[in-house]
């Protein structure tokens, strides 16, 4: 099948400079998510119609298996389908969906497309309130004989609960014959696309129409209210196949899942926590409350503590994080390992069961096994203009508030004392001090303040 993509509209009640359709929902823009539906269709082509922010629209979702149709001006939905139609090829069903309603199901889409063999088929939904909404007119038989614009509707129709989503699918020949004909007179001067209702009907043309699993997945977004409604549904919708998985939320109103969650067995998630990108957490694993994860992965049995905070990196089996912990890029854990409240670590390799329990900073490190790295330490990696590397031997000992200045290495088996700054090589097996002499003088007074 062709499917057509409508994503040129304003969105002026956004109040925003970011086109509407790349507002995101679930980390993920609105157009996006069409995209995505569009895509396990398996179409012969999707057709994306832009218009207001075309440039970032393309610049942001622009791929090889992508056509693009500009609509300038922006006269109405029959007009944005006419832009698309020297993309589409005749012998094919095409599909209209909306760049602006990103919930639509692929197992909806596939029952409209059914519906559509040698018909115009119509995806409608009853709305208990359906006020801004197109009406679908009836006759006595029940069968569709119109659609009805909310502005132009009258009292009777305004009255009627079933309205049109937009979405339809029907023969490309049939498309391009109704939209050669049809007309801007009414109330806006648009070219409306629900006028091919009337013209199928005036041909004989059955028309089908098919209901989604439920009115969430046509909600369309128009404004900041309406982006964070459909957010809530989006989450909630997560957080149920989440718990449906055997996952246990400690409340599924507050989690957000902005990409892409991958959960093993017996995984248990507090409150407030925030997955962004690609997360994996294996088996058994606990994540604290307001905890942050961004492009990561947990391994199994392994426990964040509270506001911990864990981009691009890799924990391990059975690590022990926070709280108030940061992994940043390029950080990776081996089993066991404990890394504690206050600790930042970037771009560093750490091997089993090494701890950094307080107030530390690792950057640019090459860690051993079952190392102690004391309160204050940090590694000295940046001297302005290049960063270099420490490299600590497995089981050495860093005494607290220790600065090690890279290049360095600690060799195994090495202590360094409370308050070392290590400019040289420390040898494996040895203590490693470096302090200013210790001095009390007598009879030192402290200043006093001068009254006045």
């Amino acid at each position: 099948m062709n499917i057509v993509i409508l994503a040129a509209g304003q969105g002026k009640r956004m109040h925003s400079n970011l086109p509407k359709v790349l507002h995101p929902v679930a980390g993920k823009a609105l157009v996006s998510h069409v995209i995505d539906a569009a895509r396990s269709l398996a179409p012969q082509s999707v057709c994306i119609v832009y218009g207001h922010g075309g440039d970032a629209v393309r610049a942001t979702i622009d791929a090889p298996d992508l056509k693009w149709a500009l609509q300038e001006p922006q006269l109405g939905t029959g007009h944005a389908v006419m832009q698309a139609m020297p993309h589409l090829g005749d012998a094919e069903t095409t599909l209209v969906l909306y760049g602006d309603v990103p919930m639509i199901q692929a197992e909806t889409l596939k029952k409209l497309a059914h519906a559509a063999r040698n018909a115009l088929a119509i995806l409608t939904v009853e709305l208990a309130d359906p006020s801004g909404y197109g009406r679908i007119v009836r006759n006595a038989a029940g069968d569709v004989v119109r659609i009805v614009e909310q502005k132009d509707a009258s009292a009777d129709q305004r009255a009627i609960h079933e309205i049109n989503t937009g979405i339809v699918a029907l023969p490309t020949a049939r498309l391009a014959e109704w939209l050669g004909r049809l007309s801007n007179d009414n109330a806006q001067q648009e070219y409306y696309l629900t006028d091919i209702v009337g013209m199928a009907v005036a041909d004989g043309v059955a028309i089908r129409t098919a209901q989604p699993q439920g009115e969430w997945e046509v909600l369309g977004v128009n404004s900041k209210v309406q982006l964070a409604e459909l957010e809530r549904i989006a989450q909630r919708r997560i957080a149920e196949r989440l718990m449906e998985q055997g996952v246990r939320l400690a409340d599924p109103a507050r989690i957000d899942v902005r990409g892409e969650l991958v959960c093993g067995r017996d995984v248990f998630i507090d409150v407030n926590c925030v997955f962004e990108g690609k997360v994996v957490l294996d088996e058994a694993v606990e994540i604290g409350p307001s905890c942050v994860l961004k492009n990561a992965t947990i391994g199994a049995g392994s426990r964040l503590a509270a506001f911990s905070h864990i981009e691009e990196a890799i924990v391990g089996p059975d690590g022990v994080i926070g709280p108030f912990a940061r992994l940043r890029p390029g950080t990776e854990l081996a089993a066991g390992v404990h890394v504690g409240n206050f600790v930042e670590l970037k771009n560093a390799k750490v091997a089993a069961q090494s701890k950094a329990n307080h107030l530390a900073y690792i950057g640019d490190a090459i860690i051993g096994s079952r190392v102690n790295i004391g309160a204050g330490t940090i590694t000295c990696n940046y001297d302005g203009a290049n960063k270099f590397k420490t490299i600590i031997e497995d089981d050495a000992f860093i005494g607290s508030d220790t600065q090690l200045v890279a290049p360095v290495t600690v060799g195994r088996g090495a202590t360094l004392g409370a308050g070392t700054t290590l400019t040289k090589d420390a040898p494996p097996d040895a203590l490693t001090l470096s302090r200013a002499k210790q001095l009390s003088l007598p009879g030192w007074k402290r200043p006093q303040k001068v009254k006045k």
